[in-house]
């Protein structure tokens, strides 16, 4: 209709405004399921709190032999579907429940099935690197003299779980900061990459008072893009660290490419698994002369030995979002804090589903 608004409501964390929009957003969102796979429930909560509707009813176990069931429990004939699953703790079972969750909702007549996967899996697995090395210990004696150079019959894994997922029946997927942008052309259905950035200018300013005297810095070359466009939108300075490594997992050496002496050092990624390059990147900032080191991750995978690395290390905060669960990561760390981005997917979700543009969100946190 001629001059009617396409913004729709505005959603807040109120209780009661909230209250007051259900009649509103059941007008403008009828035919909207959101299931929750098992993977982060808290998030898939949260995402249907602001949108002023109820969590899906699924149920979901294991077979003896490990096989996963899942059944939907109510109809979605004629439904806009959104299963909320994210690459996280327990990946390959994750994965597994999102595709069978995905197909059980197409065979169920759903109208469109949306995935929103918060943390891509397999996302690092994007391309065959060249010049990587197998440990030589792996092999036996007469061989361990050979440089063995084998990425050439890597898998590209990123693509295969794209084929997966299309295949499994998803007509969309919504995630958040892709390792890198390009895995966007693995799919031939619609893909929205959002970018936490907007949440991370906000804690920022928010929380760091001498952020005007600050510095962006990339733990890689890769993230030099990121850095730089945090560090524009901030009028500050970026620094960079290039990194090589001998094998995953393990840095061999690193360079320092900018001067970060007498500032506050913010080191931003995308994700930080083991969090050995962080850690010595941190490092590698304050023997340079940073006042304060801060790290600000997008994707807290932490596994293995990262919270102890970040307990001993000199950080003032590790900043996360909660793409993944970080409740008992920030129970053993101290340091570990959280930024909640269910808003930035739940107006992802509600501009989706009314057919809006969800640029906004690429350069703005909706409140």
């Amino acid at each position: 209709m001629p001059g009617a608004s396409q913004s729709g409501p505005t959603l807040n964390n109120s209780p009661t405004k909230l209250k007051e929009l259900q009649i509103d957003l059941e007008v403008r969102m009828p035919n909207i399921k959101v299931f929750s796979g098992t993977s982060h429930p808290d998030l898939a909560q949260g995402i249907v709190d602001r949108l002023g509707i109820d969590v899906g009813k699924v149920v979901t176990k294991k077979f003896s032999n490990l096989e996963t069931c899942v059944e939907i429990g109510e109809s979605v004939r004629g439904e806009d579907v959104y299963i909320v699953q994210s690459g996280s703790g327990e990946v390959n079972d994750n994965l597994m429940e999102l595709l069978i969750m995905i197909n059980a909702c197409k065979i169920a007549s759903a109208c469109r099935v949306t995935a929103v996967i918060p943390c891509f899996p397999y996302a690092r697995q994007d391309k065959k690197d060249k010049n990587m090395e197998t440990d030589k210990e792996r092999h036996i004696e007469k061989w361990k003299s050979i440089e063995w150079k084998f990425r050439s019959r890597a898998p590209i894994s990123a693509k295969l779980v794209a084929n997966m997922l299309s295949v499994a029946g998803a007509d969309h997927i919504i995630t958040m900061d892709l390792h890198a942008s390009q895995i966007q052309g693995f799919f031939d259905i619609p893909v929205d990459n959002l970018y936490a950035e907007p949440a991370v200018l906000k804690w920022i300013k928010e929380n760091i008072v001498e952020w005007r005297n600050s510095i962006i810095v990339s733990p890689d070359a890769g993230g030099a893009k990121r850095v730089t466009s945090i560090a524009d939108r901030l009028n500050v300075e970026f620094a960079l660290i290039h990194k090589e490594r001998k094998k995953a997992n393990e840095v061999a050496s690193m360079v320092l490419v900018g001067d970060v002496k007498d500032r506050v050092a913010i080191l931003v990624d995308d994700m930080a698994d083991t969090c050995g390059t962080i850690c010595h990147a941190a490092e590698k900032l304050m023997e340079a002369g940073a006042t304060k080191v801060y790290a600000i991750l997008t994707h807290g995978i932490f596994s293995g030995p990262a919270i102890s690395r970040i307990n001993n290390a000199c950080f003032e905060a590790v900043v996360v979002t909660n793409t993944i669960p970080q409740d008992q990561h920030m129970q053993q760390c101290n340091k570990v804090q959280c930024i909640d981005v269910s808003m930035m997917f739940a107006e992802a979700v509600r501009r989706t589903h009314n057919g809006e543009s969800v640029s906004y969100l690429f350069s703005n946190v909706p409140y």
